[in-house]
């Protein structure tokens, strides 16, 4: 962090301490969208991510008087997002959707060894239940993911209802959830956060 940084920090705590609204929304407006996108990268839920967000600043604005800061504001912001997000995913472990499991090379960072090592588990733990799939299920499952196709492509491809495409894909992502157990409980921190 760059002496302008922490200067800029300090400013932003003792002006939040003295309930200055004007530096609450600068921060606010700052690092709504970013920290927005961080927890929507994750859980893929719009709503979800919103009310996560709002969370958190109106946190801060109520405990503003308290607020000691340990790390960059960024830091602290994003640390927030991550534990919320954490929480969102135990809470939510049975009710998990589909786009989590999606384009997982794309969002997955490796800030450190154990983290590709644990990213190149993950994967190849769902190469290999997938892969125990029934085939009608395992083929559907691919196409979605894989080809990326629409539950009607999928259909008309296949020549099966839409519904046959959704029940498939429901019980590949079932079996998943139900597979994958302990790796789903740190899937968030191998997720992009800033």
């Amino acid at each position: 962090m760059t002496h302008s940084n922490l200067e800029n920090d300090t400013w932003f705590v003792l002006q939040l301490k003295q309930g200055d609204r004007h530096a609450f929304n600068r921060l606010f407006n700052l690092y709504w969208k970013p920290l927005f996108l961080s927890a929507f990268n994750v859980l893929r839920d719009k709503k979800i991510c919103e009310e996560i967000i709002q969370d958190i600043f109106i946190g801060i604005w109520k405990n503003r008087q308290n607020l000691e800061i340990k790390v960059s504001l960024e830091k602290y912001l994003y640390s927030c997002v991550r534990y919320q997000v954490f929480n969102q995913f135990r809470k939510n472990q049975q009710n998990l959707r589909a786009e989590l499991f999606e384009n997982l090379e794309e969002r997955c960072t490796y800030d450190n060894p154990e983290s590709e090592v644990l990213y190149k588990e993950l994967v190849q733990k769902v190469d290999s239940i997938v892969d125990k799939l029934p085939e009608k299920c395992r083929l559907v499952y691919k196409m979605s993911r894989e080809e990326q196709l629409s539950h009607k492509e999928i259909s008309n491809r296949l020549n099966i209802s839409p519904k046959t495409v959704e029940n498939h894909i429901t019980k590949a992502l079932f079996v998943l959830r139900a597979s994958l157990g302990g790796f789903l409980s740190w899937l968030p921190f191998l997720i992009l956060f800033h």
